[in-house]
């Protein structure tokens, strides 16, 4: 009896280092994660299936050209600050939430934001999540706009993003609001495609050193 609970421990010992130093090998550190991030955007604007090659242009090439990205040369500007790619599809009609602030005299505004839009995984190249195939589903989000320090939060109310990522609404989803105007007329809302590294990412994007690609839609709501 002795000699089976020796042989037992033995091998549940053996097990138990086999299976951490399988893990410890295959485990990766947070900078290796990072170079993976980096290696798959680089990949991703060479080459990809969603929307093909990508032109890259600087800050000071978007503003020189009153914010503006060329979509037939498949223009996207590279933020220096935190790494996100933006292209500006559509402006929208309308307001941005600057001008609606300073024309009601409100150095603080808060809309609601109708979005619909496309993630895609660039690292596993799957579009993992969308509404843009129910027209009954849309995502809403609730912007706050402080015209002191220029600055925008926001929160998702209802959706797909909030069932899925909770109320916090990616810092990716809102870098386009400073270009943006805003309108309730469907045919004139704004769009942006993103590149977005996992530090302005989802909160699963954040966790896992995920980049994803956006195509969103920005549509005013009615406060």
């Amino acid at each position: 009896m002795k000699r089976f609970i020796y042989l037992l421990s033995a091998i549940i010992i053996s097990l138990a280092t086999a299976i951490c130093s399988t893990s410890c090998n295959d485990g990766e550190t947070y900078a290796e994660m990072r170079k993976k991030e980096k290696r798959a955007i680089a990949r991703f604007l060479e080459d990809n299936d969603v929307c093909g090659k990508i032109k890259v242009i600087t800050e000071e090439q978007f503003y020189a050209n009153d914010t503006v990205t060329d979509t037939v040369a498949n223009e996207y500007v590279l933020f220096n600050d935190d790494g996100i790619y933006m292209q500006l599809v559509r402006r929208g009609e309308g307001k941005s939430m600057k001008e609606m602030a300073r024309e009601n005299g409100d150095s603080t505004i808060n809309r609601t934001i109708l979005c619909r839009f496309l993630e895609y995984d660039i690292e596993s190249g799957d579009s993992t999540y969308s509404n843009y195939y129910s027209e009954s589903i849309v995502d809403k989000m609730l912007c706050n706009y402080n015209d002191k320090n220029h600055s925008f939060s926001a929160s998702f109310t209802e959706g797909m993003m909030r069932s899925r990522y909770g109320s916090n609404v990616p810092m990716g989803w809102i870098k386009p609001l400073t270009f943006v105007r805003l309108t309730r007329h469907a045919g004139r809302i704004a769009k942006v495609r993103l590149i977005v590294p996992h530090a302005s990412g989802t909160t699963n994007a954040s966790n896992y050193v995920l980049p994803c690609y956006y195509e969103i839609t920005y549509q005013l709501g009615k406060n």
